[in-house]
């Protein structure tokens, strides 16, 4: 069977996978076996296939197949194709897979890994960074074709803040955890000057964003506690564990002696990317530049890749955009990528490959 990359795009973004993944695996499974390559299932649910052999270099491709909710129905204009995961990653995706097949490895081999859950958990990017071992890994995302060696880590949390509960009339506002809010507020604003890591070379400055507030339940009586909802996009050498410890002591030496203080991760027990910078002179990313003529820079949103860059040099990589001069585009309504893009980047990877494992 020949690999038509622009029918598979169009099946992959017809197919929701924002919450039901199992469509978007059984279509994966079935182009790799139609094509003559026996893909695996692991035990999170992602899909694997190699090629090639132990004698030389190991590449692994990877991206995910999941989307964000809600489907956006797949439409077609000439070169744009519009729907939800168009371009994030489902563009990707088809260029990775397009690689994976054209690619005839005469040293070493490739893996593709692709993963079900980028868009919420990661556990499966997870699972790979701790079950595959390689010299370089090309993670699939809307870049522009360009080169993106970098990326802020990212991590969500609360900061409880705990009072005195009671009637409005009667509870000291020292005592009142609303009022103390201030105090967290005020602190969340000046972390990063007193305590944060140094801006990035790459990356730049880490951000703190604190993005929900809940507490009380009546006008006329105080909570007993508050609580503040925030995003992280760390840069080096912060992760997000160490991240929680620093805050909370930023926290309890800054919120008054009447509080206390809690800083929680709000999935403790699933994994959060932390931030990954790629040396720009790695063989890989020097292959994927001229193959590509992209510009090597960082990449916007947080990524997978993070897992695999603790193993080995790691680049980010992929036809369309995250946003555009009129706005956000990957996960947005008017989601697109141009299949010209999709092309292009999939000779580019091919090209790197060969390069590679030749």
């Amino acid at each position: 069977m020949s690999f038509d990359i622009t029918t598979f795009h169009a099946e992959a973004v017809r197919t929701p996978s924002h919450e039901d993944v199992s469509a978007m695996r059984e279509l994966l499974l079935e182009t790799l076996r139609e094509a003559g390559r026996e893909p695996e299932v692991d035990a999170r649910g992602n899909v694997l296939a190699s090629r090639g052999s132990d004698d030389g270099p190991h590449l692994v491709l990877n991206t995910h197949f999941d989307t964000v909710a809600p489907h956006v129905p797949y439409e077609r204009d000439g070169n744009t194709v519009r729907g939800r995961g168009a371009c994030d990653a489902k563009g990707p995706l088809a260029a990775l897979l397009a690689a994976f097949l054209r690619v005839k490895p005469t040293t070493g081999r490739v893996t593709l890994a692709l993963t079900p859950d980028e868009e919420t958990l990661m556990t499966g990017a997870e699972h790979l960074g701790r079950t595959l071992s390689a010299d370089g890994y090309i993670v699939g995302e809307p870049t522009e074709l360009d080169v993106c060696v970098a990326a802020r880590g990212q991590c969500e949390g609360t900061i409880t803040l705990d009072g005195e509960a009671g009637h409005a009339a009667s509870v000291p506002a020292e005592r009142n955890p609303v009022f103390g809010l201030a105090d967290v507020l005020e602190a969340l604003g000046r972390y990063d000057e007193k305590r944060g890591p140094e801006a990035d070379p790459i990356l730049g400055e880490p951000k703190l964003t604190p993005s929900a507030l809940s507490g009380g339940e009546a006008p006329n009586r105080v909570p007993d506690s508050c609580r503040l909802t925030f995003d992280r996009r760390n840069v080096p050498p912060e992760t997000s564990d160490s991240f929680r410890e620093e805050l909370q002591a930023f926290l309890e030496a800054r919120v008054p002696d009447e509080f206390s203080v809690s800083v929680e991760l709000i999935r403790p027990d699933t994994p959060f990317p932390d931030p990954f910078v790629t040396d720009e002179d790695e063989p890989l990313v020097r292959a994927l530049e001229a193959a590509s003529e992209g510009e090597i820079r960082p990449f916007g949103a947080a990524t997978e890749a993070s897992f695999f860059a603790t193993d080995a040099p790691t680049v980010v990589f992929g036809p369309g955009v995250l946003a555009d001069d009129d706005g956000p585009v990957a996960h947005a309504e008017r989601e697109y990528v141009r299949l010209t893009e999709v092309e292009t980047a999939a000779e580019t990877v091919t090209e790197t490959l060969e390069s590679l494992l030749s």
